[in-house]
């Protein structure tokens, strides 16, 4: 097994590398792929399966593992395909099967911690403090339905915001989100070491397929090549997606049965009923409303739905 250390392998040239790192001495061994270019340059970090049911994203950074080549990088590019690798081989969602917990909830994590959280302890000392820019790849979980959409940072520094949502600006989604949150994400954490990210939403209820694997794809390589990653610049369009400023995350206060009125992605006016959860006998044990007019970014997608989880987002639309 070819154990890797990223802060060694980052200083080579023209040179593909592949193996596992290992998150603490015999633990954790997490599969990395690392690309370092023919000039030196920037160095960008893409990570996919920190929700591990979210498949898209994983099967994203896996092929971008095979298509990427040093020959045509400047710089590096570090792929971590698969973060929580524990939870994706005992096929539990969103969380750490050890623990529980979920790796965007956890940041900046702990050393002597759980394993989420020395999860997140690691990639804020390993591989945060290598990076000039951030690339995570996720999407509906299996209980999410979702519209694909795509979050830049908004409590970073004004530099670190303004190339956030260039970065966004490259990415094919109708909206992108302007998080109002500066700890809630590895993404959001990063911006607030000055490192610019995304998170990029598309795909859900733990499906995925070729065609949503492929435009991750492509959203991925506009990034990359914006950014000057490839020696050949080739042509640039930013796209037209509507930023959203304010997004609204309802949580279930009873665990029960979730009944949505709309589907994600349908535009809602304020005040409108988003949903209702009940009871195993039929009671409305709640009802969930509009705040704004607004968009559906995701819901719950399963009849299941369960006490403190989120049952509804939705971002805000101005006329």
């Amino acid at each position: 097994m070819n154990l890797i250390s990223i802060r060694n392998e980052i200083k080579n040239r023209n040179k593909k590398i592949q193996g596992f790192t290992a998150i603490e001495e015999e633990g954790l061994l997490l599969p990395v792929t690392i690309l370092c270019g023919k000039e030196a340059g920037k160095t960008i970090l893409i990570t996919g399966g920190i929700h591990n049911a979210e498949y898209v994203g994983i099967q994203a950074a896996i092929q971008l593992t095979e298509l990427l080549k040093p020959d045509d990088i400047t710089g590096n590019i570090i792929i971590l395909p698969l973060v929580n690798r524990t939870g994706f081989e005992h096929r539990t969602m969103s969380c750490v099967y050890e623990d529980g917990k979920n790796i965007n909830r956890e940041f900046p994590g702990s050393k002597e911690g759980t394993l989420a959280e020395r999860i997140c302890y690691f990639m804020e000392k390993e591989l945060f403090s290598q990076i000039d820019y951030y690339i995570d790849l996720h999407c509906g979980d299996g209980y999410e339905e979702l519209k694909s959409y795509v979050y830049c940072q908004g409590k970073a520094s004004e530099g670190v915001c303004q190339i956030s949502e260039k970065m966004a600006r490259q990415v094919d989604v109708p909206y992108i989100v302007k998080s109002q949150s500066g700890t809630g994400g590895a993404y959001n954490y990063a911006g607030t070491m000055g490192i610019p990210g995304i998170l990029l939403e598309r795909g859900n209820l733990g499906i995925w397929s070729e065609r949503e694997v492929e435009a991750d794809i492509e959203d991925v390589t506009k990034i990359l090549r914006m950014l000057g990653f490839f020696q050949d610049k080739g042509q640039r369009k930013n796209s037209e997606a509507y930023l959203i400023t304010e997004a609204f995350y309802q949580n279930a206060e009873k665990t029960g049965c979730w009944y949505p009125k709309y589907r994600a992605g349908d535009i809602v006016e304020k005040h409108a009923i988003l949903g209702e959860i009940k009871d195993y006998f039929g009671n409305i044990l709640e009802t969930h409303v509009a705040k704004e007019k607004s968009v559906i970014l995701y819901q719950t997608g399963s009849l299941s739905v369960l006490e403190g989880e989120t049952v509804i987002a939705y971002g805000k639309l101005t006329d």
